[in-house]
């Protein structure tokens, strides 16, 4: 393992995911990290020390503790340069003689061996789980995204039928969605599978709440909650298996990086779990998760299924939830999925999705005037969702899409198409 010290660089991510490229495993740890920790991580060859531009906190410029060039392995220091850097696979001459430093760090300096593959991943990732667990059970939220049909998969593969996989359809799921889930899971893979209706349940919780932040918290505490009472239904749970992965903590806050946003799986659980936390995804980025799925041997439209939040629709139909709102939301996602599968877009498209806003606009309908909300289209390409680019839709296809949105959906006379990369935007709304 390579070891990336964080200096307040953005480029963390670009540094790690470029070593793994070389086939050699790294991960980011902060920057006042103490020689004895370092020494305790496993099998460390070298340490990057990536500065940057947030490395001054509370008016204090930030350094790497001095015992870390005392602790016996060969260190690196990176920093601004990497700045125009945002993928180390493209470089210039000048940038490609950065890749090359930090390749000839990698193997020629530290000796390091590329032995980083997915292969090896989930021998390792069975091997811990294991011991971790031993012979009791893992309780897993199986929504049916990527993240957690892999850890499924990873979890199956390690315990077998000490796995009970739970699905909460919590009324914000999109359109077909569980009913999928109940087929995949229940009827192909044979899991142990408990599915949930808590729809109302959860639209209970959420009324009259507008703040995303406290929606994405009520919606994880309100799964754990769902998750505690299935579990004493059953005997020996101990364990809380998770799909989480590492743009997720990455987002949620570092000791350099402000939050951008909380994940329901990060920093929105309760004080008081009382389950061990499972977690065998949390060093890979998404790109690694998809691959880790191929690996398990998932069906390749599973692990290139369409990325969806945690708190599902909920931080698609932003503010307030509403019932109506909801259902608007729900099927004008249908319609894009339908179109961009219709135009080859599906293959092609990482991420696409609508929004409806809590606000409405003046509009004509039947010859009358109508007040009715908008329907925002949202269609990005990322390999880590760290940044994020636009689609660039053809016109005849948004026209097409729009038509059927206007004219399938109650309540919606406009259609948008959002344009804003990441950053500035995010990929998700709320």
């Amino acid at each position: 393992m390579i070891v990336i010290l964080d200096l307040g660089s953005h480029y963390n991510t670009v540094v790690a995911r470029a070593i793994r490229a070389m086939g050699v495993y790294s991960e980011i740890y902060p920057h006042d990290i103490t020689a004895a920790e370092l020494k305790a991580l496993p099998n460390v060859k070298g340490v990057v020390i990536n500065g940057g531009e947030n490395n001054v906190i509370d008016g204090v410029r930030i350094d790497v503790l001095p015992e870390i060039y005392e602790a016996g392995f060969p260190v690196i220091a990176a920093g601004h340069e990497l700045a125009k850097c945002e993928n180390l696979a493209e470089f210039s001459d000048d940038e490609k003689a950065i890749e090359d430093a930090l390749r000839g760090f990698v193997f020629d300096v530290c000796g390091a061996q590329a032995n980083w593959n997915m292969t090896n991943f989930v021998a390792d990732q069975v091997e811990l789980i294991r011991e971790q667990v031993g012979d009791k059970k893992v309780l897993l939220a199986l929504s049916g995204g990527v993240d957690s049909s892999v850890v499924a998969a990873l979890l199956l593969k390690a315990i077998g039928n000490n796995l009970v996989c739970v699905h909460v359809n919590h009324g914000l799921m999109r359109k077909g969605e569980s009913e999928a889930v109940v087929e995949v899971f229940g009827r192909q893979l044979n899991a142990n599978l408990v599915y949930v209706d808590a729809t109302d349940r959860f639209l209970s919780k959420l009324e009259n709440v507008a703040d995303p932040e406290e929606k994405r918290k009520i919606i994880g505490g309100e799964f754990i909650r769902v998750f505690e009472e299935e579990a004493r239904k059953l005997d020996g749970i101990d364990f809380l298996g998770q799909g989480t992965i590492y743009p997720d903590i990455v987002e949620s806050g570092t000791k350099t990086a402000k939050m951008v946003k909380s994940h329901h799986n990060v920093g929105g659980l309760p004080e008081d779990l009382q389950f061990a936390l499972v977690e065998p995804l949390r060093q890979l980025f998404k790109d690694e998760v998809r691959a880790c799925g191929v690996e398990l041997g998932l069906p390749y439209e599973m692990v290139y299924r369409q990325p969806f939040p945690g708190p599902g629709l909920g931080v698609r139909c932003l503010g307030a939830i509403t019932r109506d709102r909801l259902e608007a939301l729900r099927e004008s996602d249908a319609i894009l999925r339908e179109e961009f599968a219709l135009a080859g877009l599906d293959k092609k498209v990482w991420q696409y999705f609508t929004v409806v806003p809590d606000f409405k606009s003046v509009g004509v309908r039947n010859n009358a005037r109508s007040y009715d909300w908008p329907v925002i289209i949202r269609a990005v390409n990322t390999i880590d969702a760290m940044t994020a680019t636009i689609e660039h839709i053809d016109w005849a296809i948004l026209d097409k899409i729009t038509k059927r949105i206007l004219a399938e959906v109650p309540n919606v006379n406009r259609v948008c198409y959002d344009m804003s990369p990441k950053p500035s935007a995010t990929i998700e709304w709320e």
